[in-house]
């Protein structure tokens, strides 16, 4: 559109100066129709050219009703819904939308979000063992910010699924990654430090001495929670590793079953992906041990199936991430927009500590109770990292991008691991019985505990570990 306008200017500078330049030289009038009349031509055609890419850009501001067939240039607009989130398939489709900072490559507010949600759960595991979870509006919410699990979760999804949904919309064939090389990535990532993990609570945790090899076995191989007596100490926390690498398993199933919804068809991917999180809504509603179909023992709460709503919420934000901007993006364009997601996120996890609404503490819910829990904390975690990766590319977090924030969540990982250890080191290093209201003591010693530890676990062993596997 500038050179457009620059050329207008160009045009009209001429005929200007070809007026002045004929009365100085004294041409005839009848002589210098011709140019006038090519001149005045020029400019018309100017003036078109711009009126024309005016109406293409005002065009694209708008949402539009149709998806790209495809990729390739001159492809007809395949109709259908568009269910409210992006105007086209493929996010080359124009230079003039803007890229979404969820896109492409690492995201530093998300690493601080995990830095905040390892937090958060520390905090549930402390005010649970010091009796802080229950009684009062404040501890209610200490004894709720485990749903930050749902935000682990979700990242996960997003992460996971994104090279597939940015893939699907340039129409390309096949997968975005092979198999056997996600699946090699996972477990570098995942099994070393917590192989380590568990040998460090089998041997060094007087308690579990008794425990004998189908422990060590179903604990080490992640398949505890399919076992009736999974609780091990300093373990239990082990349980949302054992879903999270459930569904890295089935991930590769799912984009497979999907991989011909590109191009035109893409359109389909954002409603497949609400079914599969719904149907984890719907999984623990069935009564699958009075119908005989799951042993007596087994934690239907705890299984891979019930949370499809964490990970659904992660794959429907790669989706839209990787979509041209559509309703959602532009609500997260503003600098300010993002205390509105982050508050309406928050008023989600509230609703989850009210008495009338919810059971406190640690009390086994019961099947509906449980399933509006979960989808309040898939909506949350959704909630929370929308406004991150549906945000402009450059769009700037500053706390969550601070320093000691990306830290926390570089080594959130190794928090989450060693903070049930530390915990339990922290009873008799502060001289506290366990049971005791003195969580305003245990708190920061099992903070700053947990924090060293995933310092130490990320640099001598995690790191180490996926390099060395990485080589081989």
């Amino acid at each position: 559109m500038r050179s457009v306008a620059a050329a207008l200017i160009v045009v009209a500078g001429g005929a200007i100066a070809a007026g002045i330049s004929t009365r100085r030289s004294g041409v005839a009038a009848g002589e210098a129709e011709p140019l006038v009349a090519t001149v005045r031509a020029a400019v018309v055609n100017a003036r078109e050219t711009v009126r024309r890419r005016v109406r293409q850009r005002r065009e694209i501001a708008v949402p539009a009703a149709t998806f790209r067939a495809g990729s390739s240039a001159g492809a007809a607009p395949a109709r259908g819904p568009v269910w409210g989130f992006s105007a086209a398939t493929d996010p080359s489709a124009d230079s003039a939308q803007p890229r979404l900072a969820g896109a492409r490559g690492f995201v530093p507010a998300l690493e601080g979000i995990r830095g905040l949600a390892a937090v958060g759960v520390l905090t549930t595991h402390v005010a649970f063992v010091t009796r802080s979870s229950t009684g009062s509006p404040v501890k209610r919410l200490f004894g709720r910010l485990d749903l930050a699990v749902a935000v682990f979760f979700a990242k996960s999804g997003f992460l996971l699924w994104r090279a597939h949904a940015a893939h699907a919309r340039r129409d390309e064939p096949a997968t975005a990654r092979p198999t056997r090389e996600y699946l090699r990535s996972r477990l570098v990532r995942i099994m070393p430090a917590y192989a380590v993990l568990v040998a460090a609570a089998m041997l060094v945790l007087e308690q579990n001495h008794v425990n004998g090899p189908a422990s060590w076995i179903a604990n080490l191989t992640l398949t505890q929670i399919y076992t009736s007596n999974f609780l091990v100490a300093g373990l239990t926390h082990a349980w949302s590793l054992a879903v999270e690498m459930a569904y890295y398993l089935v991930f590769p199933l799912l984009w497979t079953a999907m991989k011909e919804l590109r191009g035109g068809a893409a359109r389909w991917r954002i409603p497949a992906i609400a079914a599969f999180g719904a149907s984890g809504l719907v999984f623990p509603l069935i009564p699958w041990h009075a119908l005989g179909l799951l042993p007596a023992g087994l934690n239907v709460q705890i299984l891979p199936p019930s949370f499809a709503a964490w990970f659904a919420a992660g794959m429907l934000l790669a989706e839209l991430a990787t979509a041209p901007p559509g309703t959602l993006a532009r609500m997260c364009r503003d600098q300010l927009s993002k205390w509105g997601w982050w508050v309406a996120g928050s008023a989600t996890l509230l609703a989850t500590t009210v008495p009338a609404w919810f059971s406190e503490g640690f009390i086994h819910p019961g099947p509906i109770e449980f399933a509006a829990r979960t989808g309040l904390a898939g909506t949350m975690a959704f909630l929370v990292l929308a406004p991150v990766v549906l945000a402009p590319e450059g769009t700037r977090f500053p706390v969550l991008e601070s320093a000691p924030l990306q830290k926390v969540g570089t080594w959130s990982y190794g928090i989450f691991l060693w903070h049930q250890l530390v915990l339990i080191g922290a009873f008799p290093l502060t001289r506290t019985q366990l049971w005791d209201r003195r969580m305003g003591v245990i708190w920061p010693v099992t903070v700053a505990g947990s924090l060293a530890a995933g310092s130490a676990s990320y640099r001598w062993l995690e790191q180490p570990a996926r390099r060395a596997l990485e080589r081989r």
